[in-house]
């Protein structure tokens, strides 16, 4: 970790890396240490290997998460591998290239900038296979418009979008060549743990939860969250790079000409 930005990198690059078990609990571990740990204030998240950034899940091993007899007792493996619902509210900046297909899609859906290089391309294999496409795509639908997942979902292996349709559907923001992925995935983080991580925190969480709700009461909570995420007037807040911000009650001086 360097200047409070945390990198994880996925590295099974001769399975694509895909995840299997042993990953989803190595996540655990690691989303929980990026929550608690107050030195880290951003995340970069990328992946070895050009072949893909994440395949979803290694065929080859199965999950135990999701594959018990007892179907009640199964869980999605999002409940490992998203940092929203781990309830990290730390930036997640994300960088992949190659194949970004199927469960990859938890990685890409809660992502806070997701960035891509010039050979990235997304789909989802399920209904090639007879699978049910319900997760990733449920969550994609909060990223980009209904019918560029519908897409997406229902094509499966037929089709991959690219990375210039990424970015004009606003799924990506930003395209590099690959060689200039991650130095700029490492760039975007840096300029973000710059700056005050209580205020970033905040915003990242205001914004996210208020997709559950309908726009009023939205607002309504991004009140809440101002009261409690801002200095009280008279204290000061450290924003990083030696500044400091001192929270005031006097009007600003301004007039209209």
């Amino acid at each position: 970790m360097t200047e409070h930005v945390a990198t994880i990198t996925l590295n099974r690059p001769e399975s694509m890396n895909a995840f299997n078990q042993a990953m989803c609990d190595e996540f655990t571990d690691v989303w929980q240490r990026v929550r608690l740990d107050d030195d880290i204030h951003v995340v970069v998240l990328r992946a070895a290997g050009d072949r893909a950034f994440c395949t979803g899940v290694d065929v080859t091993e199965g999950l135990e998460m999701s594959g018990r007899t007892n179907v009640w007792a199964n869980q999605d493996p999002g409940i490992a591998l998203s940092p929203k619902l781990n309830s990290v509210w730390k930036p997640v900046v994300c960088a992949v290239q190659g194949m970004v297909a199927g469960g990859a899609f938890y990685f890409v859906n809660e992502a806070d900038i997701l960035i891509c290089s010039e050979d990235a391309t997304f789909f989802d294999p399920h209904v090639t296979y007879g699978l049910t496409a319900a997760l990733e795509p449920i969550g994609l639908a909060a990223r980009v418009p209904l019918g560029e997942v519908l897409r997406i979902a229902l094509l499966g292996l037929d089709e991959r979008m690219s990375a210039a349709r990424a970015l004009t559907i606003g799924l990506v923001s930003e395209v590099t060549t690959r060689e200039a992925l991650w130095p700029r995935a490492d760039e975007l983080a840096r300029r973000i743990a710059a700056k005050p991580t209580r205020a970033i925190q905040g915003t990242v969480r205001a914004i996210w939860e208020s997709r559950d709700v309908g726009r009023s009461e939205g607002l309504r909570r991004g009140l809440m969250y101002t009261e409690i995420g801002n200095p009280a007037p008279g204290s000061e807040s450290d924003v990083g790079n030696g500044a400091v911000y001192r929270a005031t009650t006097e009007k600003p001086k301004w007039e209209l000409r």
